[in-house]
Order: C-alpha cells, then sequence, then structure tokens
C-alpha cells in the first residue's frame, strides 16, 4: 500500500505594482523592507506589467496586491477565480481604488498613514519656507546674474505668522508638531476633528471661512471625497489675504484649479505652491505652468528613501497580517471585517 504524503500548503501570493521600480529595474524600496516578506510561506513578486489599472487576471494571481499608483475598480475583482484578500496601497490617499467593490467582494484595503505622516509633514514644511523665502524668484535672478534684484523680492518672517490646515488628520497634525519651535498661530478647519486634540497641538479648531481669512499660509491637508471636491474655489480665494500663500499636497480636485489660476494672475494671493494638479500628469501647456508666483512638483514632493521605505514596510506589515488570519491595523474599509469571507478567512488560521 501506498503511503500518500500530505500535499503542501499553498503558497500565500503577493504582487507589488511594478511603477515601484526604476528605470534600470531596481526596486526604490529599502532592502530592509523587502525583508519583511523572506518567509517560505509567502511567494511575491513585482507584478510583471507597469499598468495603469489592474485586471481581473491579477486578482485571480495574487493573494494580495501592494498598489502605489494603479486603479483598482470592480473590473478588476469581478473575474472568474478571484482569489485577492487585500490590497494593500502604499500610501494614505484611496481615490484611485473601488473601496465599495472591494467591501462587496470581501476584500481587505489598507493604507499607509503611518508611512506618510513624517514625509509629508516636512514637505509642507519646506514648501512654506520655500515660499516665504521666495526661493523660486531668487533661484531666477541668480541664474540670470540679476544680482541688484535682491532687495526687490524680500522675504516673508514667519515669527507671529498664522499658519491654517484645512483637514487636522494625520498629515495635518504632524505639520503643526514640527512647526512648534517656529512661534507661529495655528489654526485649523476639520468637523470630525476632536477639540482635546487640537489643544494638545496648540492648534484652534474653528470654521473654514476663518482659516480661510486669517491664515498667512492655507494648507491642504483632507482626502478627496465628494465633500471636499473644489473645498477651495472662487469663494474661498475671495476671503483670502493678497499676502497669502496656497499650499496643496492632498489631492488636486480638492483644489479648484481655475480659480486658483485667476486669483494667481490677479495677485489676489501672494503665491501658491502645488505637488498635485486636478489632471495628472499636468498637461505641458497649462497656463498655471507659466506663472511667476507658484513652485509646482510632480506629485512626488515627499518621495524620499525615507517615504518608501515606511509605505512598503507598513503595507507589508498590513498584507502579513491577512496571510496570518488577523485583521491588519490600517484597514481602510472596516464594515468589510464582517463580511463572512473575510471573517471565516480570519478565524479559520
Amino acid at each position: 500500500m501506498v503511503e500518500l504524503l500530505p500535499m503542501a500548503p499553498e503558497k500565500f501570493r503577493i504582487g507589488i505594482t511594478r511603477d515601484t521600480l526604476r528605470a534600470d529595474g531596481t526596486s526604490i524600496f529599502d532592502k530592509r523592507a523587502l525583508q519583511l516578506l523572506d518567509d517560505p510561506q509567502y511567494e511575491w513578486e513585482f507584478i510583471a506589467e507597469n499598468v495603469k489599472e489592474l485586471t481581473a487576471a491579477h486578482a485571480a494571481n495574487y493573494d494580495a496586491v501592494c498598489v502605489l499608483n494603479p486603479r483598482v475598480t470592480a473590473a478588476t475583482l469581478l473575474g472568474p477565480g478571484q482569489r485577492l484578500k487585500i490590497v494593500a496601497r502604499m500610501g494614505v490617499g484611496y481615490d484611485s481604488i473601488d473601496v465599495p467593490a472591494c467591501t462587496a467582494r470581501g476584500v481587505i484595503l489598507t493604507n499607509t498613514p503611518d508611512g506618510v505622516r513624517r514625509p509629508v509633514a516636512t514637505s509642507i514644511l519646506l514648501l512654506i519656507l520655500a515660499l516665504s523665502h521666495k526661493l523660486r524668484i531668487k533661484d531666477t535672478i541668480t541664474r540670470a546674474g540679476r544680482w541688484a534684484e535682491t532687495t526687490s523680492h524680500m522675504g516673508d518672517g514667519l515669527t507671529g505668522k498664522t499658519v491654517g490646515s484645512l483637514g487636522l488628520g494625520n498629515i495635518g497634525s504632524e505639520l503643526f508638531r514640527l512647526l512648534a519651535p517656529l512661534d507661529m498661530v495655528h489654526m485649523a478647519f476639520d468637523p470630525y476633528a476632536r477639540a482635546e486634540d487640537a489643544a494638545k497641538l496648540r492648534v484652534r479648531l474653528t470654521e473654514k471661512d476663518a482659516v480661510l481669512r486669517e491664515s498667512d499660509f492655507v494648507c491642504v491637508n483632507c482626502p478627496l471625497t465628494p465633500e471636499t471636491r473644489h473645498l477651495v474655489s472662487d469663494r474661498e480665494f475671495s476671503l483670502m489675504k493678497p499676502t497669502t500663500y496656497l499650499i496643496n499636497t492632498a489631492r488636486g480636485p480638492i483644489v479648484d484649479e481655475k480659480a486658483l489660476y485667476a486669483a494667481l494672475v490677479e495677485r489676489r494671493i501672494a503665491g501658491a505652491a502645488l505637488d498635485v494638479f486636478e489632471q495628472e500628469p499636468i498637461a505641458p501647456d497649462n497656463p498655471i505652468l507659466k506663472l511667476d508666483n507658484i513652485i509646482v512638483t510632480p506629485h512626488s514632493i515627499c518621495w524620499t528613501d525615507e517615504f518608501f521605505r515606511n509605505n512598503a514596510e507598513s503595507a507589508f506589515r498590513s498584507v502579513i497580517a491577512v496571510a496570518k488570519g488577523e485583521a491588519p491595523t490600517y484597514v481602510v474599509n472596516r464594515d468589510v471585517l464582517t463580511h463572512p469571507a473575510v471573517q471565516a478567512r480570519l478565524s479559520a488560521i
């Protein structure tokens, strides 16, 4: 009689989107982050194609996908043989992911607020300093040999100036922690923030209009939702002082770009810094690029070695938790945890 040997358990398959590779094929992640996946029970790889949207074939091939930029749609999740259990978004925003579709199909969606908190906050601080010190124009006149113009481009001191944040969540709170030594006034609008949390940060919670009227620097630190789309438009710019700077590192559509352009051209505000745009990549002929009172960066102002290591490690920890039958820490669609398939997976291991 032949004794049948038990079959080896199928490995937990993990796909990492290929936009996390450089042109030479090397990973943007620190080796220490990838070492989290060095376990015989996991099988991981960079997805073969660099796609803008994951397909049903990807969902059928992997138990987990770690996603930087590609979209995950309902079509991704509706194909035959779907085995996907978790979408780990590397970043805090998740407007590129169809959240209801994930929940309906029993797919956990996570993000990485612990990974982006410090890198994004330091980027906002960088832009505050660059705008206040007129870095862009000073770079221009230096390259052109226009040293005689130095006294015509006086910077703005920060002591006593007001920083207002539209949003006091993960990133907004970290920004105010970084600003603490600069002796500035802190205020924020966030209908979901707790007064006790704001008080610990020495932030005055107030109405949106008050933030817009009083701030010298208005920083957008809220997610893109139907409620926040064009949260800042013509009316909001009309409330700002002509010395105010706008900084948006959140999502482009939160700010009405046409209204911003008009405010900058007419010098109704002093300037702006944008890392995000309503259409990305921004068109080369977009008139906003021709203005001299704006700093622009390609939705990557916070992309540092720290940023990518932190985000990768956070995403990988979420994937490992699901592989072990545990609920991850940063679940976006909390309702999915009551889905029968998810409950069965989490209790069966």
